[in-house]
């Protein structure tokens, strides 16, 4: 008989195990770590005992998970209330800054718009063909080391000490972008490519949605706004 065999036959036959208890006692099988017999019953216990650790680490992970993703969600939340209280978007902007940095913990962010406005805000500086493009193209954030150069000049610190990147275009109800967001950070597993994007695509909704809360006449050019060599 095949091992397989004998494994169906005993699933079918669950009283072999009560009518031959005496002789399976008698049988002995290699610890799998010992290196001496035991028991066919103890070996059985040992089996069940290392699913049921195997089973504890899944559970707490599990439960980790779950802490983490009601951490986010909380952190998300307060983010959501404390932009709708935003009187403006100057306010809102600097709200948003405040919380990726310091309830989030991202150490650099940087904001791009091209609207109708006649703010005077950096987040209007005007913006290359390249990342009206980059944007067009972002159909889910994405995660991982590398932006255009354009984009790294909007940092402060020094471009080389940026190891990974977190960027996501900000879209009117159409889907149309006139935005995006980017955060960065010196930890090169901060934003890593295969890190889950939930939370950073809702993220993107809820930026998108304030910032055309907070833009009345809020509608994106239909020529980019792009940067022109000084004569």
């Amino acid at each position: 008989m095949q091992p397989n065999e004998i494994v169906a036959w005993l699933k079918d036959n669950p009283a072999f195990f009560d009518q031959y208890a005496d002789e399976l006692a008698q049988i002995y099988v290699p610890h799998s770590h010992r290196g001496q017999a035991i028991s066919l019953a103890e070996r059985q216990l040992l089996t069940l005992r290392e699913k049921n650790r195997s089973l504890e680490l899944r559970l707490g992970d599990l439960l980790q998970f779950g802490e983490e993703n009601d951490h986010i969600s909380e952190k998300l939340h307060q983010l959501s209330v404390s932009l709708m209280q935003a009187d403006d978007l100057a306010s809102m902007i600097g709200t948003l800054e405040y919380h990726l940095q310091h309830r989030f913990g991202v150490p650099h962010i940087a904001l791009r718009l091209w609207l109708d406005s006649d703010c005077n805000l950096r987040e209007f500086a005007p913006v290359g063909e390249a990342v009206q493009k980059l944007a067009q193209n972002l159909v889910s954030p994405y995660c991982g080391p590398y932006v255009t150069d354009e984009v790294l000049t909007w940092f402060e610190c020094e471009a080389n000490k940026l190891k990974s990147f977190a960027q996501f275009a900000l879209r009117t109800g159409g889907g149309e972008p006139f935005g995006i967001l980017v955060m960065a950070s010196e930890d090169i597993e901060r934003f890593y490519p295969d890190m889950g994007t939930l939370y950073l695509q809702r993220l993107s909704d809820l930026v998108s949605a304030s910032i055309r809360r907070a833009v009345p006449q809020f509608e994106p050019n239909d020529e980019p706004m792009l940067l022109t060599e000084e004569v």
